[in-house]
C-alpha cells in the first residue's frame, strides 16, 4: 500500500482508492444481503455496495474486481485515470487486468529475473511495477508528483448488469509479452491451441496405455487350458520303508 508520506501528495480519488477497504461490508447497509463495497466512485471518493449505487448513477463508478484475494480493476479503466505503463497485467477472464497495490510476499524474493523497483516481486519483461502504487511511490519518489500521469477524465460506468459481478475466476496467466489478445476477448489461435493440446495429450495416453498393455501381457501368467498353471500333480508316492 502507498506510505502515509506520498499521501499527501496523490490526488483525493487516488488516495482513497489505494486504501480503501473493498469487498468488506458496507457499514451503511450491513445487514442487508450482497453488501460488500465492489464499487468505487470517483467522484465521492469512497467505496460503494450494490445497494449504494442508486444515489451514485450519475457519478463516474469504477468497477473493483478481486483475484487471489487482492483488488484489481480492469487496464481498459484504469488507462483513462492515469498512465500504467510498464506495470505488469495478468488476463482473466478473458480481460486484462492489473493489481491496485502490491501483495505481500511470505519471505524475501530471490527472483533473478526482472522485479518491481519497489518491492522485488518478480515480473516479466518489460514491465517494472507489479501495481499501481509501487508506480505511483516510485514516480513520487524520482519525481516528486504525479500532474503529468493523470488523466482527466469526464466518463466511467459500470459493466451491464449481470455480466460481472467483480469476481475472478482462477483462469488466470501473465500476459504474454507482445499478446494479440484483446481485452474483450480472446484470440482464435488459443482455442486452435488448445484442440491440438487436447489431442496430443490424448494421443499420448492411448500410446501408454498401449506399452503397459504389452509389457504385461509378457510378465502376467498364462492361465489357458494348456498352461503349465491347470495341470495335476500325479498321486504322490511315498518312499519304501526298509
Amino acid at each position: 500500500m502507498v506510505q502515509l508520506d506520498y499521501t499527501q501528495h496523490l490526488p483525493q480519488w487516488l488516495g482513497a482508492l489505494l486504501s480503501e477497504k473493498f469487498f468488506n461490508a458496507c457499514i451503511i447497509h450491513e445487514d442487508a444481503k450482497k453488501n460488500e463495497k465492489n464499487v468505487f466512485c470517483l467522484d465521492c471518493c469512497e467505496g460503494l455496495c450494490p445497494r449504494c449505487l442508486n444515489a451514485h448513477r450519475s457519478h463516474r463508478l469504477l468497477q473493483i474486481r478481486r483475484y487471489v484475494y487482492h483488488d484489481v480493476i480492469r487496464l481498459g479503466d484504469a488507462n483513462k485515470l492515469l498512465d500504467c505503463g510498464f506495470v505488469q497485467s495478468y488476463i482473466t477472464n478473458s480481460a486484462k487486468v492489473i493489481f491496485l497495490n502490491q501483495r505481500p510476499q511470505m519471505r524475501a524474493s530471490r527472483y533473478s529475473g526482472n522485479c518491481c523497483i519497489i518491492c522485488d516481486r518478480g515480473l516479466q519483461d518489460p514491465f517494472l511495477f507489479c501495481s499501481v502504487s509501487c508506480k505511483v511511490q516510485h514516480i513520487l519518489k524520482t519525481e516528486g508528483e504525479l500532474t503529468k500521469y493523470i488523466y482527466r477524465c469526464t466518463y466511467m460506468t459500470l459493466p451491464e448488469p449481470g455480466l460481472d459481478d467483480g469476481q475472478m475466476t482462477p483462469d488466470t496467466i501473465l500476459e504474454p509479452v507482445g499478446s494479440t489478445r484483446s481485452e474483450s476477448g480472446s484470440s482464435g489461435g488459443e482455442v486452435g491451441c488448445r484442440a491440438v493440446l487436447c489431442t496430443a495429450a490424448t494421443e499420448i495416453v492411448r500410446k501408454k496405455r498401449s506399452t503397459l498393455s504389452a509389457f504385461r501381457s509378457v510378465f502376467r501368467p498364462a492361465c489357458g487350458p494348456g498352461s503349465g498353471m491347470n495341470r495335476r500333480k500325479g498321486t504322490p508316492q511315498r518312499s519304501p520303508l526298509y
